[in-house]
């Protein structure tokens, strides 16, 4: 089981994106994803998001939102919960990404951008500003095969 933050720094209508194109062996590689990773020892989901936001971009979250958790599902035996947010405050210059190129896109232009099929499932619940919630997604390699919002199937097409 893995334990993970995903955030997006939300301003002006556009969201801070990350294009992962520089680790090697990167399961998110040439996708676009918010700003995040994995848990270190004794964090919480807000330290861990703190602490990969200050790592990623050089911002310090001065406000933010803990929108909802996701539970990943690969090939019915890896498990992955994403603690997921939304940042719209800050202080700090941004800094070069040592995991691919940080892009401001705005919203619209989102769904155009090679991605993982549940993340726009989780993007529109942010962009309709749901309340908490708990999106299940399970793939078979990068097919998304089931996706349960707050314990209902809901459909893929």
């Amino acid at each position: 089981m893995k334990m993970t933050s995903l955030c997006y720094l939300e301003q002006n209508g556009r969201y801070l994106m990350l294009h992962r194109t520089k680790k090697a062996n990167d399961e998110n590689h040439d996708k676009w994803i918010g700003v995040g990773g994995k848990f270190e020892s004794c964090e919480s989901p807000e330290d861990c998001m703190r602490r990969e936001i200050l790592e990623e971009t050089g911002f310090t979250v001065t406000d933010f939102r803990y929108r909802g958790i996701v539970t990943f599902v690969f090939n019915d035996s890896i498990c992955e919960y994403m603690h997921l947010f939304t940042v719209t405050a800050w202080t700090g210059e941004q800094k070069v990404c040592d995991e691919g190129e940080l892009a401001w896109i705005d919203k619209d232009a989102l769904f155009s951008l090679p991605m993982w099929e549940g993340d726009r499932i989780f993007l529109r619940l942010l962009d309709s500003d749901a309340p908490f919630f708990s999106l299940k997604l399970c793939y078979r390699e990068e097919t998304l095969t089931q996706a349960v919002l707050n314990g209902k199937p809901i459909s893929l097409s």
